[in-house]
């Protein structure tokens, strides 16, 4: 429908510039031939132009002036008058307010013709102010003064340009080209000396800035092409989609540039994240980063719809209706994401601790947006969802301040009490002489008679920050004590079991004789004044 429109647009072009001098203002569509008939290349009256323009009403001049502008803004933006849509009806009236009014087009209401008592249709007086205006926004910087000056370079015709078009375009693509050159250098050296002033040279100064710098110098070409493709006044089929593309351009290397850009902050982020001391800020960097990336593609892609003429309300709309059907659906994905959200902001546990939470038992690698990795000690890797996480108790081993080391150290039962004293006493001093236990807080006792050994309670706390120290702390304070043992001549017991005979043929009786009641109170009262 849009071809035909188009095809017939050029059909009563031709056949209007067959017709010389043609004025009707009895309705609408009249009125729009009459201002765009008679400004056509090969038949250009704009004193026929400006009739529609009234300007009974205001002096000729300024209703020509409007003409031409307005002739202007449509073909340096590419506008079509699709003559089939224009009502022919004299007495046509708006049907959102019950007027004898047409709005031109829909994306300018603000332009529109009204029925005057002479029953003719004009241009509103609003319509007018409102040319001036779009004229000022499409030829900005004075761009609109290169109109008169480019037909001096040739007017001679082909394939469906001037001359003078074919030379603007050349220059402009030569303009273009020595811009990128010489904007791809300076950005490069700007964005390289803010990074190093920053402090930040090396990866993201050659990785990322010649990478912001190529797409900043093409988005401003694109700015630049913009400004002056519609000084060119191209065919309105050629500056239609000439117009489409470069407005399509435009967001999408702005969408790249911030895009790239997202790079370097999070080198900056990353940069930050390592002088703290918690890890999960590390973690919370590229999560930070693909949230950014995801964000910025969206709104791009919204700003390219947009440029295309897409209706973005109603996708919206429909994006919101089924972002609800969706949140239904995944309901355990967005309890994992908010569960996500509680880890970095309660920060239970960061990347590197050792953690417990149920069956759970390991080392924390890596915490997302779903789901967290946990090497476990046989080199597994467990992904638990965030929001079991959440919900339940974790152990966490790694934010310990002291690490527990409790054992037993069992002698054998012939180690005399004297022995067990002075092995006891070097026990505690090896605690003492060791550069990581907590001095403050340990206890070394005899503590118990088991059925083949005489335990030693062994309690102590080591002041070190990872497993992996604790062991090598266990290691050393384990060795000390087996050469404590071999020093004092203290044997280790295991558990045994001695089998005793106590009657044998020929041989002296092995059971046990007891004192009197008598002789043993004496012996009790002898210990005790001992003390």
């Amino acid at each position: 429908m849009r071809l035909f429109s188009v095809l017939l647009f050029f059909i009563l072009a031709g056949q209007l510039n067959a017709q010389e001098n043609f004025v009707d203002l009895s309705n609408p569509q009249s009125s729009i031939k009459t201002f765009l008939s008679n400004l056509q290349d090969d038949h250009y009256n704009d004193s026929l132009a400006a009739l529609p323009f009234n300007p009974s009403e205001r002096s000729m001049e300024v209703a020509k002036n409007a003409a031409t502008k307005l002739k202007r803004v449509l073909d340096g933006r590419g506008l079509f008058i699709y003559m089939d849509e224009i009502p022919k009806t004299k007495s046509y009236q708006d049907s959102a307010t019950n007027k004898n009014k047409y709005v031109l087009l829909d994306d300018y209401p603000s332009i529109f013709l009204l029925k005057a008592e002479n029953n003719n249709w004009y241009f509103s007086d609003s319509s007018i102010d409102k040319i001036d205006v779009l004229y000022k926004e499409t030829f900005r910087l004075g761009t609109g003064k290169l109109i008169n000056l480019l037909p001096k370079l040739g007017t001679k015709k082909t394939f469906g340009l001037y001359t003078y078009q074919y030379i603007a375009i050349f220059i402009l693509a030569l303009i273009s080209t020595l811009v990128y050159k010489i904007f791809s250098f300076i950005t490069e050296r700007i964005f390289s000396r803010i990074v190093k002033r920053i402090g930040y040279s090396g990866d993201a100064s050659e990785k990322y800035l010649w990478q912001l710098a190529r797409p900043t110098s093409v988005f401003i070409i694109v700015m630049l092409l913009i400004l002056f493709t519609p000084a060119l006044q191209l065919p309105i089929t050629y500056s239609k989609y000439v117009n489409i593309i470069l407005h399509v351009m435009l967001p999408l290397f702005g969408t790249v540039i911030t895009y790239r850009f997202v790079n370097i902050l999070s080198i900056f982020l990353a940069r930050l994240a390592q002088k703290t001391e918690s890890t999960l800020d590390d973690q919370l960097v590229p999560l930070l980063r693909k949230t950014l990336k995801t964000f910025v593609i969206i709104i791009g892609t919204l700003l390219i719809l947009d440029n295309l003429d897409v209706p973005i309300l109603p996708l919206l709309t429909g994006l919101s209706i089924g972002g609800l059907a969706f949140a239904l659906a995944a309901q355990d994905t967005i309890k994992n994401f908010f569960g996500s959200v509680m880890i970095f902001v309660d920060k239970p546990f960061q990347v590197g601790d050792w953690i417990t939470s149920n069956d759970v038992d390991g080392t924390v690698e890596e915490v997302g947006f779903r789901s967290s990795r946990i090497r476990t000690f046989r080199n597994s890797l467990i992904y638990v969802p965030n929001s079991k996480l959440a919900d339940n108790t974790i152990d966490n081993h790694g934010l310990r301040k002291y690490r527990r080391f409790n054992t037993q150290i069992s002698i054998t039962y012939d180690t005399p009490p004297e022995m067990i004293e002075v092995f006891v006493k070097g026990l505690r001093e090896i605690v003492e002489k060791h550069p990581h236990t907590w001095k403050d807080n340990y206890h070394v006792y005899f503590n118990e008679m088991a059925s083949s050994s005489l335990n030693i309670m062994f309690y102590i706390f080591f002041n070190v920050p990872t497993w992996g120290e604790e062991l090598k702390c266990r290691h050393e304070i384990l060795m000390d004590i087996v050469r404590l043992g071999k020093e004092l001549g203290v044997n280790f017991a295991f558990p045994t079991q001695t089998l005793h005979i106590e009657n044998l043929p020929g041989q002296p009786s092995l059971s046990p004789s007891y004192l009197s009641s008598q002789e043993a109170e004496m012996k009790l009262q002898s210990f005790m004044k001992k003390g």
